[in-house]
């Protein structure tokens, strides 16, 4: 047999590899199918049904990725956090509108498929879809030799949520409403670059260091179940996902014209891992502008919601006010400094 004979797989392509991993996701998907029988996975496209009970359905749709938190997982060699990871930064998007996560796709790019690896992720999303009460109904694994480096990867997802049109979370905030804080579990998914060039400049070796091992990969806190909750009940005007630009450039796109959230820095309960952060060099304006410093996400309230929303949340996310909705040309206003 001629070795140099052309195909696929001496391209470095191996389709029966795919092959076994895209019946390995079809296998974890059945555990939580709901899809009218559907067969998807494997399939050219996914077809799901529409829930009857809404009157006037809405799309909202949301994609993101993990960014460079990736690359932590390489160098830990640990793959089963990051699929979660995937599914929060796309479903905490989705509730924002006020929408229900219906359905999740992803894509992984590889240099070559790694089986061990590819379960390890889809593992992880697969339960971070099962936490957000969403299908896992199809996606893409990409292998392409050249384009990425021997071990490198990455993903992307792609969440579709149902809203009907009187529950949209939009234009209702008003004037003297609260602003509430629901804590993070960590860094969430932002922030990463910054985090790696301080681990760079300090010659951290991150196996080493049991503290950045267990917090440098603790998945994103899922809101889902939480926040649905309050909008069924009408507890909330508006929320807001604290995500890439922080608390101050997320709050600020969901405040209207002529209304102002005025937050009180003093007020926030940072956790551990920002405070190594702060002391690592980084200016305050810089944590608040690249991390969520312990904030996941916002709600915005009417005063006298807040204890009946408190009971929706465990101890450690229970929400707590860090500021208020004013009149004011600026859309959001950060007085006093955190606590680090």
């Amino acid at each position: 047999m001629n070795s140099s004979k052309l195909t696929y797989e001496n391209s470095g392509v191996n389709i029966k590899k795919a092959d076994k991993f895209v019946k390995f996701i079809s296998s974890l998907s059945k555990q939580a199918r709901n899809n009218g029988g559907f067969k998807n996975i494997g399939g050219f496209g996914a077809i799901s049904k529409i829930p009857s009970k809404l009157k006037e359905p809405h799309i909202v749709t949301s994609t993101d990725g993990v960014g460079t938190k990736i690359e932590i997982a390489n160098e830990l060699n640990k793959f089963n956090t990051i699929g979660i990871d995937l599914v929060a930064m796309c479903v905490n998007d989705l509730i924002v509108q006020g929408a229900k996560p219906m359905l999740f796709l992803d894509y992984i790019s590889i240099n070559k498929i790694d089986l061990k690896k590819l379960k390890s992720i889809i593992k992880g999303i697969s339960l971070g879809c099962k936490i957000a009460n969403c299908n896992l109904v199809g996606g893409e694994t990409a292998e392409m030799p050249g384009t990425y480096s021997a071990g490198k990867f990455d993903i992307a997802g792609f969440a579709v949520g149902l809203v009907e049109k009187k529950n949209i979370l939009h234009q209702k905030i008003k004037k003297n409403n609260l602003i509430l804080a629901i804590p993070s579990n960590g860094i969430h998914s932002n922030g990463y670059s910054l985090v790696r060039s301080i681990l760079k400049r300090k010659r951290i070796k991150i196996k080493k260091n049991i503290f950045l091992n267990k917090e440098l990969l603790r998945p994103t806190k899922i809101y889902v179940n939480e926040v649905l909750k309050l909008i069924d009940k009408k507890l909330i005007n508006a929320c807001a996902n604290i995500t890439g630009g922080g608390l101050k450039d997320n709050i600020e796109r969901v405040i209207p014209k002529t209304l102002c959230a005025e937050i009180d820095l003093t007020k926030i309960k940072t956790l551990k891992i920002f405070k190594w952060l702060k002391n690592s060099s980084v200016e305050d304006k810089e944590m608040l502008k690249t991390f969520n410093c312990g904030i996941g996400f916002c709600l915005i309230v009417e005063k006298k919601n807040i204890k009946k929303i408190s009971k929706h949340f465990s101890k450690q996310f229970k929400p707590y006010v860090i500021g208020k909705i004013i009149r004011n040309k600026k859309k959001v206003i950060l007085s006093g400094k955190i606590n680090w």
